[in-house]
């Protein structure tokens, strides 16, 4: 197979330092299109990877499942994508197709293959896949969504994962005119959170370490915000919330927090802690509770996602930064200051 070079970031080994370098881009094949990439998101989970908080990754790294750009090229075959299209790129590029939940539209959860992640995991050609912090990636036609004019490049591309991996909870538990729902923390997934249950119809509610961000999350659509470092906190609001959505990759009190829930009410986990997390049986039997998980969400999914957004002109909050600061917006996401993703501009790379 022919390839082509491109210039991208890259960790060269595991906590090592992005470095600027070139990687090898697969030719089109009849049913891909080549994207030249705009924008790319920084997640969190990057860092994870990079530091191979979630076990051993494929090194050289190139991080990014947030991509945002433009189709430069298509295959002889597509039928989905012409060259222009505003297109992004999230956290999976192949899955096997033929799979019950690949053909149910979860292609996140292939029973076949298993879903290929965008960077770090190989492909079904047996090559390493490298992702969006890269001037062009090549997909499959198949899991490239349609970015709706409604939406900024920019401010799209954190859609991709921070986006779809809360929307997707929302969605199946039924955020809503009627609902109380929490969202513990107000970051790169937590905002988004508020703005789409907020836009929902739900009544929102921020827990937070702080009261650092208030202002920002009621401007964000909350109807409240309060500190979980204030013991009061878990005294007041017992009981109250139909859903809570758990955005935080750090360890907490998952009893204290399900205390918060209604009975039938549901804790789902979306952020994803490198260590274990504990509970007492007696805080899902008593209230007949529920702790779920949520894994961002499939290609059909996700494009109602972005559709949802566009029409309530939904995007991300963004700081968008040279590739040259990438280490930098690093060290800062590790350190909960930024507001509220990094966004490299592909053009710097």
């Amino acid at each position: 197979m022919t390839h082509t070079s491109v210039a991208a970031y890259a960790a060269p080994a595991p906590k090592a330092p992005l470095e600027r370098t070139t990687i090898p881009r697969r030719e089109l094949g009849a049913h891909d299109i080549e994207i030249e990439i705009k924008y790319a998101g920084i997640c969190h989970s990057d860092i994870h990877q990079v530091d191979n908080g979630w076990g051993e990754g494929i090194f050289p790294m190139v991080p990014g499942h947030e991509i945002a750009g433009v189709v430069a090229a298509v295959g002889s075959e597509v039928t989905r994508h012409q060259v222009g299209d505003r297109v992004g790129v999230g956290c999976m590029v192949d899955s096997c197709r033929e799979c019950d939940n690949c053909k149910a539209g979860l292609e996140q959860h292939c029973t076949g293959t298993g879903n290929v992640q965008t960077y770090n995991a190989i492909g079904r050609d047996g090559e390493p896949t490298y992702g969006g912090y890269s001037t062009h990636v090549v997909v499959s036609e198949d899991f490239a969504l349609r970015i709706p004019e409604g939406i900024s490049l920019d401010a799209a591309a954190p859609l991709l994962c921070a986006g779809i991996t809360v929307y997707s909870p929302l969605s199946r538990w039924g955020a809503g005119p009627g609902k109380k729902v929490a969202v513990v923390g107000l970051g790169g997934l937590g905002h988004m959170a508020v703005k789409i249950a907020h836009a929902m119809g739900a009544e929102v509610t921020v827990l937070s370490q702080s009261l650092r961000k208030k202002e920002d999350g009621l401007k964000l659509g909350a109807s409240d915000y309060r500190a979980t470092s204030d013991p009061a906190t878990f005294e007041e609001l017992a009981g109250r919330f139909d859903l809570i959505i758990n955005t935080v990759s750090a360890n907490l009190d998952v009893d204290a927090y399900l205390s918060l829930l209604r009975a039938h009410g549901t804790l789902v986990q979306v952020g994803a802690p490198e260590d274990r997390l504990g509970l007492s049986p007696f805080s899902v039997i008593g209230g007949s509770r529920a702790v779920a998980g949520s894994m961002i969400g499939g290609i059909p999914e996700t494009q109602e996602m972005l559709d949802f957004c566009a029409t309530h002109g939904l995007g991300a909050e963004i700081e968008v930064i040279p590739a040259e600061q990438i280490n930098d917006a690093y060290r800062r996401v590790q350190a909960s200051d930024v507001r509220y993703r990094f966004v490299i501009d592909a053009s710097t790379i």
